[in-house]
């Protein structure tokens, strides 16, 4: 009876042990279980990180596509119209140069139906004309006016080259009389700005620098936009250093080379600062 009631004492110690063993490895499966399943979900969410990564590379890659695209139309539309621009300027030019030209024409053309009609308008000489009277002038003189104003009729191109041929014979006070009276009789002459920049260079190589430097203020103030303005601000310059006026020199000397730097005007009086800024 002692060892009956002594089996059954360990058989109910084995079963005591046996039971919390056996709800430990239960809860050790369903950890592992639950393990997997977490693993599975990190997997599943990284296949779906990847995706969504590649997903936006393609969309950068076609965003860059359709923005170096849109570059380059920008940048052709930009070549068109500064091509666009360029041809309009160069008409906008030529269409100035024409009506320069047709101003010019015109004159010729109005000086020659003057000369026509003074020709036809001319009385005929008689034999019988008195004589010329004492303190008159002679038969066939023309009373002199002390000016070189030019004849009715008289193309502007001759009036023009006519004073600049006294001015290169170094005839200046002929040239400055005829130059001022070309600039009165066509003051809207292509060459107008010409000759005030000629007026003022005879000034200056006759030695009357004051009269130059009057003379090309006069040049600038009238035409700003001329294509002769750069010489009239170096010849400025020239006729204020033989005043002495060297701060006067030096500034319309600056002026050339600032404003206009690949003229020889400008290039010329970027060798005159540099000469007079050395000791």
């Amino acid at each position: 009876m002692k060892h009956r009631a002594l089996a059954a004492l360990l058989g109910v110690l084995v079963l005591a042990t046996a039971s919390p063993a056996s709800a430990a490895n239960k809860e050790h499966q369903q950890m592992m279980a639950d393990l997997r399943m977490l693993q599975e979900q990190s997997q599943l969410l990284q296949n779906l990180i990847g995706s969504v990564t590649d997903t936006l590379k393609a969309v950068n890659t076609r965003l860059d596509q359709q923005a170096e695209t849109t570059r380059k139309a920008f940048a052709d539309q930009k070549l068109v119209i500064d091509n666009l621009t360029n041809d309009v300027r160069v008409i906008r030019e030529k269409l100035d140069d024409n009506n320069v030209r047709i101003g010019s024409l015109t004159q010729e053309v109005d000086s020659l139906r003057q000369s026509v009609q003074q020709m036809g308008s001319r009385p005929s000489t008689t034999n019988d004309a008195s004589p010329p009277t004492a303190g008159s002038p002679a038969a066939g003189a023309t009373p002199s006016t002390g000016t070189s104003a030019p004849a009715i009729g008289q193309s502007p191109t001759k009036v023009f080259d006519s004073a600049l041929s006294d001015y290169y014979a170094g005839q200046y006070d002929l040239a400055i009389l005829g130059l001022t009276d070309y600039i009165k009789s066509y003051p809207k002459s292509e060459q107008a700005d010409d000759a005030q920049v000629y007026i003022c260079s005879a000034y200056l190589q006759d030695g009357k620098n004051e009269k130059a430097v009057e003379a090309c203020d006069l040049a600038i103030r009238t035409y700003p936009s001329g294509n002769t303005i750069p010489d009239a601000y170096y010849k400025k310059g020239l006729a204020l250093q033989n005043l002495r006026n060297l701060n006067g020199a030096r500034d319309a000397w600056e002026y050339a080379v600032k404003t206009f730097p690949d003229t020889d005007a400008g290039r010329l009086a970027k060798q005159r600062l540099d000469q007079i800024k050395r000791p």
